[in-house]
């Protein structure tokens, strides 16, 4: 303002512009701005309080202009801010995830569950479901907190629907409410549960947990019980439905059990060994798988 003032103490009434001539477009570069600018050397000569009024208008504009970009440099770097402190957040989630310290991982997730932001979202629903399957946990927790992690993985899959991580848990955490709501909601779930994981898998081919958890689905619709063969029959046109091959074949074989026992997973690498070991050879290539799954099963188990 200090400025449009000096401007305007500074504007010699009796001054004229050379006919024709055009002053420069204002700082703020408007298309109003442009027309309010086009005044002709004779315009300006019979009326120069039109000019000083214009050139006020323009130094007025220009502040504005100066604002705005402080107010957008100030919003950038609040968002930077925001990037770093988010960035920080998962960094100190993922190491908690590590170390085994779930409580103190739920803790800090906890504190964050109004976020908008889908990393956070989904390590909240895995903190959430971790917390439940804690011994010390009684069963009314249990529950809420199962219903909790869905609705965080929920929000999670909204926010950015290109997550692996939250399709994956996603479809985890609608397993898990499957168990409270009956066997027919668990069936009726059944192909919601194969989309997400089939996504997760699409969208990082080398993440072994989904792909191990797509083998548990196919291996459970393989074994379904004849009356739950029914209650699907009731529910769907096609059931839901697989094979112990199709299982097998998400896990690589033998091959899955080698990648678990790296990975330090030893409740899933016996598991999956030991289906890998008893699991009828066709081939010499299955007669092969079967002979490896047992030697590491054995050697697995020397060493508890």
């Amino acid at each position: 303002m200090a400025l449009a003032l000096r401007l305007w103490r500074s504007l010699p009434l009796g001054r004229s512009a050379a006919p024709g001539s055009r002053l420069p477009t204002g700082a703020a570069g408007s298309r109003e701005q442009c027309v309010l600018w086009r005044l002709r050397g004779a315009e300006v000569m019979g009326n120069p309080g039109a000019f000083k009024r214009s050139l006020l208008f323009s130094a007025l504009s220009y502040l504005g202009f100066e604002t705005y970009q402080v107010i957008s440099q100030a919003a950038v770097v609040h968002a930077t801010a925001k990037v770093f402190r988010v960035e920080e957040i998962l960094e100190q989630a993922d190491y908690l995830y590590e170390s085994g310290e779930t409580e103190k991982l739920y803790q800090l997730l906890s504190q964050y569950k109004e976020s908008e932001d889908a990393e956070l979202l989904w390590r909240l629903a895995r903190a959430s479901r971790d917390i439940a399957q804690l011994s010390g946990t009684s069963e009314e927790e249990k529950k809420l907190l199962v219903y909790e992690a869905l609705e965080y993985a929920k929000r999670a899959l909204e926010k950015n629907e290109s997550s692996f991580a939250a399709h994956k848990w996603y479809a985890i955490c609608i397993s898990d409410v499957g168990d409270y709501e009956g066997i027919r909601a668990k069936i009726a779930n059944a192909y919601k549960i194969k989309e997400h994981f089939e996504k997760a898998i699409e969208l990082n081919p080398k993440d072994a947990t989904a792909i191990h958890l797509m083998g548990i689905w196919c291996y459970t619709f393989a074994e379904m019980p004849w009356y739950q063969r029914r209650i699907a029959e009731m529910l769907f046109a096609t059931p839901p439905s697989s094979t112990y091959e199709e299982a097998l074949g998400y896990f690589h074989r033998a091959e899955q059990g080698k990648t678990y026992l790296k990975l330090h997973n030893k409740k899933l690498a016996a598991f999956w060994l030991s289906k890998a070991k008893d699991y009828a050879a066709h081939t010499e290539e299955d007669k092969q798988i079967q002979t490896e799954a047992a030697q590491l099963l054995t050697g697995f188990s020397d060493k508890n």
